[in-house]
């Protein structure tokens, strides 16, 4: 199969890894280099958005996207993961809540919060994951992050179920949201399901699953499914290039700006739509320095 690159938008199937369905992509596509954008627990389903080709050199532009998740919470149990999956190291009665009671609980958790990681969680802690550390009994010390939680609806209270919409900032731990809230409610919580519904535009009505994907490519049908790598680059300025200034960028060379963009960072479009490369402005030359070459491109062998 010739070279793939472009951006997959996949519904992660529960019991996997992030690493798994990487794996599955690369066996089914016969292509080496791919990666995910933003990592899915096992326990977790939903959108998983995969770069194929030169589509994992803008995998970093796609995990800056806001994310939606669908999160259900079992309360009065405590786990050590903060997951169903996890060892259950509390448990509380449940207090007879309303859903008044429980969205002015939810209140403090929205805006710009400081939030701990679990201690089972791929964070780095001295250059290695925390869950491996964790699974050591190693002592863990994370260090609380500031995360902004846009909005967090309260859709379903079927005690002892919690079910929330919780729109957040990139690097949110939703296991942790739940963990917190069941401490400001004096039972604990721990999640049971996790899905996220969207990740920057892509969105789960439109994510596709590995066995489509696996049809598509048997039918020769993959064009229907990949994504552009402009896609990823949504929030990034585009720059319309020339064949003679594709030429000098491709070569590590600068091209000029005429004008002062409204932006820093920008993309090199060529006339027939492929992205050359990723731009950085320089004020002082009044130029476009190419930041990372992505040509060529499958348009352009």
């Amino acid at each position: 199969m010739a070279a793939l690159h472009g951006i997959l938008n996949l519904n992660k199937p529960a019991g996997w890894t992030s690493h798994d369905v990487v794996a599955r992509v690369r066996r089914i596509l016969g292509q080496r280099r791919a990666g995910h954008a933003g990592t899915l627990d096992p326990l977790a389903t939903g959108v998983l958005l995969v770069g194929v080709g030169q589509g994992t050199r803008v995998l970093e532009y796609l995990m800056k996207g806001q994310k939606v998740y669908r999160a259900v919470a079992r309360l009065g149990i405590v786990t050590n993961t903060y997951d169903i999956q996890g060892q259950i190291i509390a448990t509380a009665e449940v207090p007879d809540l309303t859903r008044t009671e429980l969205e002015t609980a939810l209140r403090p958790f929205c805006g710009e919060i400081q939030q701990t990681p679990p201690a089972y969680s791929a964070v780095k802690q001295q250059g290695e994951p925390a869950y491996r550390r964790a699974r050591r009994g190693a002592e863990l010390q994370l260090t609380p992050r500031l995360v902004t939680i846009e909005r967090i609806e309260l859709q379903a209270w079927q005690p002892p179920l919690l079910t929330l919409e919780v729109h957040c900032s990139p690097g949110t731990y939703i296991r942790s949201l739940i963990h917190d809230l069941g401490q400001a409610l004096g039972c604990g919580a721990t999640l049971v399901e996790l899905t996220r519904l969207r990740s920057g535009h892509f969105t789960l009505e439109e994510a596709i699953s590995l066995e489509t994907l696996a049809a598509a490519a048997t039918k020769g049908d993959l064009d229907r499914y990949l994504h552009p790598l402009q896609a990823a680059l949504a929030d990034l300025l585009p720059v319309h290039v020339t064949a003679e200034e594709i030429a000098c960028l491709v070569h590590g060379q600068a091209i000029p700006c005429p004008y002062h963009p409204p932006a820093a960072t920008g993309y090199a479009l060529a006339p027939d739509g492929a992205v050359v490369a990723i731009l950085a402005y320089s004020a002082r030359t009044g130029q476009w320095l190419p930041h990372k070459v992505l040509w060529p491109t499958a348009n352009h062998p």
